[in-house]
This record gives C-alpha cells, sequence and structure tokens, in this order.
C-alpha cells in the first residue's frame, strides 16, 4: 500500500501560480507513473497531468504551456508548478501513482488538496 500526501493547495488570484506537491510512501517510487488529476464541484475527476518513470510527460490541452510536472525520485516526490491560473481552474487536486507489474494494476490516490483561482 503506497500513501500519498499532497500540499501546496490554496487561494490565488487569478495570473497567480501555485506548487504542489505530492510525498509518497514508498521505496520503489521512481517505479510508478505519478500523476495530477483534478475534480470541480458537479464535475468528473479529470486528467491533468502524467510523469512516467522516463520522465515522459502528457498534459491535458487546457494547462499546456501553463502547468508543469515533474518528479524528484530521491525525495520520492511529485510536483506540479501552476502558472497563469485561472478561475476554471479551481478545484480538488488528487495526486496518483499507478504502475503495472506482469499483468496486476497498482493505483493509490491521495486525499486531494483544494486550488481557489478567485480574485
Amino acid at each position: 500500500q503506497v500513501q500519498l500526501v499532497e500540499s501546496g493547495g490554496g487561494l490565488v488570484q487569478p495570473g497567480g501560480s501555485l506548487r504542489l506537491s505530492c510525498a509518497a510512501s514508498t521505496s520503489i517510487f521512481s517505479h510508478y507513473r505519478m500523476g495530477w488529476y483534478r475534480q470541480a464541484p458537479g464535475k468528473q475527476r479529470e486528467l491533468v497531468a502524467t510523469i512516467t518513470s522516463a520522465d515522459t510527460t502528457n498534459y491535458a490541452d487546457s494547462v499546456k504551456g501553463r502547468f508543469t510536472i515533474s518528479r524528484d525520485n530521491a525525495k520520492n516526490t511529485a510536483y506540479l508548478q501552476m502558472n497563469s491560473l485561472k478561475p476554471e481552474d479551481t478545484a480538488v487536486y488528487y495526486c496518483n501513482a499507478y504502475r503495472v507489474l506482469v499483468t496486476t494494476g497498482f493505483n493509490y490516490w491521495g486525499q486531494g488538496t483544494q486550488v481557489t483561482v478567485s480574485a
């Protein structure tokens, strides 16, 4: 079982920046694809960004050019740098860790951190 703890959320004005962190309790952090997802009120959870064990990244179109996902395997931590924030970025942001071992998938979620973009 892997525990994921997010931090860094909060209230920010439009155009501002926040950096989310996700600390993982696993010694094989580097084996996991890490991701950030978000869920706004009344909406389904959606992909924001992912980063593989080979550091390949993928972004939702809505955040390309504004958000950057990264990881530090030495610290067992993934990050999401969010710049030029918009009110529509307001949501609970969830960290995800995923890997496949042979035919078994391992999928873990954090508890979420609230991001509110408002003047």
